[in-house]
């Protein structure tokens, strides 16, 4: 049963405020030396980066990390289980290189023989003060083919389900993540979280210097002056809040660099069967907030267009690209579900959406009489398959590989620049 908007604005403005924050920070903090528990899949290229700034984060904060191993996520945490791994290889090394990590290149699917004994090895060292030294090890040999083997007697099975069970008891899914009292960090794209955190508490012994992984945004750097034209294609949601804060900041980077922006919105993953579990979407709504405090984007009173709001909104835009204002339509539209509590379902949210963006009333009566909005997102989400991702916000530039998330906005500038160089 879906929540009244009047009952959502209010208890997701509440959920995401600086006061449920900082209670729930308070009630989690415990004396003595700050204990991060950290969750490493072997088999996750995003652990084995992470695993590579565990000693540099405990020496730099004072900290004591406790490394747990966790089996992959269930199948409604990862629905597209194939492409995620594919996309993880591809996608490590580049932010293997950004943040002066290693990962090797050319890294296949380690066969899952190779897994369980990698993970038989590290139960071994769980205890063990060295633990991140003998990960990176491991992991080096995993994803080359090969294999470190350990004493006898390593119990990866029992270690998985143990580390397994920590984690679904704290309240997470994913590998390669950190949890310091209640909060949760996905390794190093939202360890600058975690550092700005710990240096609060008076922590970092390097205070002044650069954090270990710093966050990754765009720069709007000088334009090539002898470039061509780049096109940068955007897969967006209206029911993916990365995709809210995403979407101004591929727009500024577009205007920056002269590039034509494309469209391609699609219908919600949990529109086209792909399932969306509580203990992540709870997840998505706290990083999201934070995420956008970072950008400065207002984030935190929601009304859930899923369903009717998603597939009106679906209609407007398609509708609004040809006269020049789907750019503006979809801003407001994100901006309205995610940080304004807007109802797109209901005629005056979406009317009101659809006026601030330039169209009228008629333009909506008009878009929402035409279906012909389902076959451009069907189209636009084969499009996306075909680039090997799934999920929103995704994007690329010139028909070159395509990147998701919008921890990615660095690569797709990097990608920008080169284009028109």
């Amino acid at each position: 049963m879906a929540i009244r908007p009047v009952v959502s604005r209010v208890v997701t403005r509440a959920l995401t405020s600086r006061a449920a924050r900082d209670l729930g920070r308070a009630r989690h903090r415990r004396r003595g030396t700050p204990v991060i528990d950290y969750f490493h899949q072997v088999d996750d290229p995003y652990s084995h980066l992470a695993v590579q700034l565990l000693v540099p984060l405990a020496r730099r904060y004072g900290v004591t990390v406790r490394p747990w191993l966790v089996p992959p996520p269930d199948d409604a945490a990862a629905p597209e289980r194939a492409r995620l791994a594919a996309y993880a290889l591809r996608d490590a090394p580049r932010a293997a290189a950004e943040y002066g990590l290693k990962f090797p290149g050319g890294a296949q699917p380690p066969a899952p023989q190779a897994v369980r004994e990698a993970a038989a090895t590290l139960s071994q060292a769980l205890s063990e003060p060295d633990f991140a030294e003998r990960a990176m090890v491991v992991g080096a040999a995993l994803w080359t083919g090969g294999c470190v083997a350990g004493r006898e007697g390593g119990d990866g099975a029992t270690a998985l389900a143990l580390g397994a069970g920590e984690r679904e008891r704290l309240g997470h899914y994913l590998g390669g993540m950190l949890n310091f009292e209640g909060e949760w960090y996905w390794g190093v794209d939202r360890l600058h979280h975690l550092e700005e955190r710990l240096a609060a508490r008076g922590l970092d012994s390097r205070d002044g210097a650069p954090p270990l992984a710093p966050f990754g945004d765009t720069r709007l750097g000088p334009v090539p002056q002898a470039g061509k034209g780049a096109v940068v294609e955007l897969w967006f949601s209206f029911r993916s809040p990365y995709s809210w804060i995403a979407f101004p900041r591929v727009r500024a980077l577009a205007r920056h660099y002269g590039a034509e922006l494309r469209l391609r919105y699609i219908l919600p993953m949990v529109m086209r069967g792909l399932p969306v579990p509580r203990i992540k979407a709870r997840y998505i709504m706290a990083d999201t907030k934070r995420e956008a405090d970072r950008v400065g984007l207002p984030f935190g009173t929601i009304v859930d267009p899923v369903g009717a709001g998603a597939e009106r909104a679906l209609a407007v835009v398609h509708a609004a690209v040809p006269l020049g204002l789907g750019e503006a339509f979809a801003e407001r539209a994100l901006r309205a579900a995610w940080a304004e509590g807007v109802d797109l379902a209901s005629e005056e949210g979406l009317v009101g959406v659809a006026r601030a963006a330039g169209l009228t009333r008629a333009h909506v009566e008009a878009a929402l009489a035409d279906e012909s909005w389902r076959e451009t997102a069907e189209a636009n989400r084969a499009a996306l398959f075909e680039a090997g991702l799934w999920g929103a916000p995704s994007f690329r530039v010139n028909g070159g590989p395509a990147y998701w998330g919008q921890d990615r906005l660095w690569a797709l500038e990097q990608d920008l620049v080169a284009a028109l160089s």
